[in-house]
């Protein structure tokens, strides 16, 4: 077995040990609302919930050169965001949403993507999704790189309002098939649902 001081190498490969490694990972389509009123949106892998007391998911937002993204940004000054669950339905789209656009420019149209009103929060959310979570802004903590220059922005969401598909919903539960959720693997690959299998927990 290999053994690797992370220390000792570049942050480009330690990047590829920890996306080839830490698999699949949800995707999460982040919209935010910049103040001048565009809304922007963004997929994230680093994404996973936080706690369900209250409901708490977080999003961690790599920085360019230490510059804070739009994401970070908006969701900081407007303190809220939505988050979508991406799935085989809307992963292409979600992937044009990626797409490195000027500020003033919105993603969803560009990736084909409708923006509906929120319930409680400000910031639009996208039509699209079977799953949406409106999100005020608990927590903002620049991490990593420097003191100067951190490398992310760790978004700590506070879920205010949950929107599910009608067809999703089982006495409270997600229909997991239904929802056919895509997954992040590395470089260019995905991952869709595979096979479940169940284990009971331990006395």
């Amino acid at each position: 077995m290999a053994i690797i001081d992370p220390s000792e190498q570049s942050e480009r490969d330690n990047y590829k040990l920890l996306i080839g490694s830490i698999l699949p990972r949800p995707i999460a389509l982040v919209t935010t609302l910049s103040e001048a009123g565009v809304v922007n949106a963004a997929p994230f892998s680093y994404f996973n919930i936080v706690t369900a007391n209250p409901p708490m998911i977080s999003v961690s937002v790599q920085r360019k050169n230490g510059r804070p993204k739009h994401t970070a940004s908006h969701a900081i000054a407007a303190g809220a965001f939505v988050v979508h669950i991406t799935d085989e339905a809307n992963v292409e789209a979600v992937n044009q949403a990626a797409a490195n656009l000027p500020a003033e420019e919105s993603e969803l149209p560009f990736a084909g993507l409708t923006a509906v009103p929120s319930e409680k929060v400000i910031v639009p959310g996208v039509a699209e999704a079977k799953i949406r979570m409106e999100c005020v802004l608990e927590h903002a903590y620049p991490l990593g790189g420097t003191e100067e220059e951190p490398a992310c922005d760790l978004l700590i969401g506070r879920v205010v309002c949950f929107h599910v598909d009608d067809g999703l919903l089982q006495d409270g539960r997600i229909d997991a098939r239904g929802l056919q959720p895509v997954s992040r693997l590395a470089g260019n690959s995905y991952g869709k649902l595979g096979e479940i299998f169940s284990l009971d927990r331990p006395e």
